[in-house]
């Protein structure tokens, strides 16, 4: 059985990236998300529900449109791939059997689908940020809002038992991930005279604490940028200076928040590990 649950997480998280993709593309234009259907962009033929089954139908079609042989990008079939992915990881979390890449089982099933709709969130906004260098309030805002509503219905979100305690780690979460940012951003603009952090970043880092507390603020906030070192000094490297400033550092957050929900109290564990040796 756990096999066939496996593959339903895979299946939906699919499902789930084939409307991500619906959503990176309409939410940045103020368009609507639920209407029209999905169609060509190019020829502006609606697409069957038979070539819109998620990943399928994009090898099926080989990467173009039916009618107008438009290529359709190959990040709709990563976003999809990508998402499957991230849900299945969060089913094997739950299981408690994730030896080969020692994740941190989680405590409560209703966590899953919670991880399930807080990644999703994540892997838009960091699309949405690589085209437009912009996060959606949607995302953000809508984090913020989800985040203490989910704690309260499910403390275990921030390893308490009672509602109230829930809701309070997830507010303190995201005052300390909204108002750290803030600080930066405020602070980064008066000695750089220029914009030191979008707002849209100071915002997701709200949603993050909301939704994993402080500590993971802080894990994100440093992993993220030795990401973002690392990607600089690669870029400087490869003599591609002039992309340094159009690489978003909204990205950069995601994955650090998502590298603390699998592996983040086994990492910060063995760090303090090695601080007392």
């Amino acid at each position: 059985m756990g096999f066939v649950f496996a593959c339903f997480a895979a299946f939906f998280g699919a499902c789930v990236g084939s409307f991500l993709n619906v959503c990176i593309w309409r939410i940045p234009r103020d368009e609507s998300v639920i209407a029209p259907r999905s169609h060509c962009p190019k020829c502006e033929r609606l697409i069957p529900w038979y070539l819109n089954i998620p990943v399928l139908s994009w090898v099926a079609l080989g990467g173009k449109c039916r009618w107008c042989r438009t290529p359709i990008s190959i990040r709709y079939l990563g976003v999809e791939l990508l998402t499957a992915l991230l849900f299945v990881m969060v089913y094997l979390q739950y299981t408690q059997q994730p030896s080969l890449l020692e994740m941190v089982p989680l405590s409560h099933e209703a966590l899953i689908p919670i991880y399930w709709v807080f990644l999703a969130g994540l892997v838009c906004g960091t699309f949405v940020d690589f085209d437009h260098m912009i996060i959606p309030d949607s995302v953000t805002i809508g984090g913020m809002v989800v985040g203490p509503i989910f704690s309260v219905l499910v403390p275990a979100m921030h390893g308490a038992d009672v509602w109230y305690l829930g809701l309070k780690g997830s507010l303190i979460g995201g005052g300390v991930g909204f108002g750290l940012l803030y600080l930066v951003a405020v602070v980064g603009e008066k000695i750089f005279k220029k914009e030191a952090m979008g707002f849209g970043d100071v915002k997701l880092m709200g949603a993050v604490g909301a939704f994993l507390g402080w500590k993971a603020v802080l894990f994100t906030i440093v992993t993220a940028s030795a990401a973002g070192s690392v990607a600089g000094l690669t870029l400087i490297a490869l003599k591609k200076n002039e992309l340094q400033g159009r690489i978003p550092f909204g990205p950069y957050l995601s994955l650090g928040a998502a590298v603390w929900l699998f592996w983040g109290e086994r990492i910060l564990g063995a760090y303090l590990k090695i601080l007392s040796l």
